[in-house]
Parts: structure tokens; C-alpha cells; sequence
């Protein structure tokens, strides 16, 4: 998606920073990152845990948002993970997650969603690792497009940049 925006859209200001494993270190990084942009011109962008956190933003700023896949109750998920994990993207490196972790993520869940209409969410029912009924359950009123087969990385997620790029007021 990096390459995407800076090719077709290089006036857009682009920030995908390296995540903590605490939850509330990362929200917390997020929001101070973002605290002066306008909220009713940026949009952001998460899949799975970064759709969990994605929401979260969202629904405190009143920012669009785009998810893949996202995370529903990580807190519940995530609990079996407490110890020593290596980086999904980089396995090359790892990273601790503490039972505090668990108790972050509860307390950044969030309510129904107040405007759903600003949310684009993309679910594949051949996730592997997350239930789409239950994802579909959580975000089916907003704007989602529901793949037959597909995976938890979202293979051929560049298919829809332009549709995204579009939900963004960009194309």
C-alpha cells in the first residue's frame, strides 16, 4: 500500500510506523502522532490487530477507516500468546507480549460503531485465523466487500488499492 500511495498519490502524507507490543503504547503512539491532522481528511488503514486498533481511532477521532480483516476480541484471542513471538512479517525478529497486554486490549475495545458509514472493511471468508462470521457480525453494516476463500494476509489485497484510494475521497 506504501508503494501504491507514494506512486499515485505522493501529495498524501504516509505513516506506517513499526508498532509496540503493548496496546496501550502503541494507541498511544498513534494518537500523538495524529494529533494535529484533520480528522475529516485522513483515513486509517489496519488489518487484524491494525483493524482492532484502526476502530479504536476511528471511533475517537471520527476518521474513515479501512479494514482488512480485522480483529474483533483480540483481548480473547491473544491471550494464548503470552510469552516469546516472532514478528509475522520479519520471523527473523521477536518480540515479549505480557499478560498486562491482554488487559490493554479490553480496555480499548469499542462500543457499536457510532458512524458506520465511514468505515470500508474487506473480510475473506478463507481466513485462517480469524472467524469471518464474526468479523462479518461486527463490521457487516459498514461498507465490506466479502471474498470467497481468500487468507488472513489478504493475498491480492492490491486489487483493491484503487478502491480504497477512492473510499479516501482520492481517485
Amino acid at each position: 500500500m506504501a508503494a501504491f500511495m507514494a506512486q499515485h498519490y505522493p501529495q498524501v502524507h504516509w505513516w506506517c510506523p513499526q508498532l509496540p507490543p503493548s496496546p496501550r503504547a502503541a494507541i498511544a503512539m498513534l494518537m500523538d502522532g495524529i494529533a494535529t491532522w484533520p480528522t475529516d481528511r485522513m483515513a486509517v488503514v489496519g488489518s487484524s490487530l491494525g483493524g482492532f486498533y484502526a476502530t479504536h481511532i476511528a471511533e475517537a477521532t471520527g476518521c474513515r477507516a479501512m479494514l482488512i480483516n480485522p480483529a474483533v476480541d483480540p483481548a480473547r484471542d491473544l491471550g494464548k500468546y503470552i510469552g516469546e513471538n516472532r514478528q509475522w512479517h520479519a520471523p527473523e525478529e521477536s518480540f515479549y507480549f505480557l499478560p498486562e497486554y491482554v488487559d490493554e486490549l479490553r480496555t480499548l475495545q469499542v462500543g457499536a460503531l457510532q458512524h458506520p458509514q465511514r468505515y470500508r472493511t474487506l473480510l475473506a471468508k478463507g481466513d485462517e485465523v480469524l472467524d469471518w462470521r464474526e468479523m462479518h457480525s461486527r463490521y457487516g453494516h459498514t461498507q465490506v466487500t466479502l471474498i470467497e476463500g481468500g487468507d488472513h494476509a489478504f493475498t491480492g489485497f492490491e486489487e483493491f488499492l484503487p478502491d480504497f484510494a477512492a473510499f479516501m475521497g482520492l481517485g
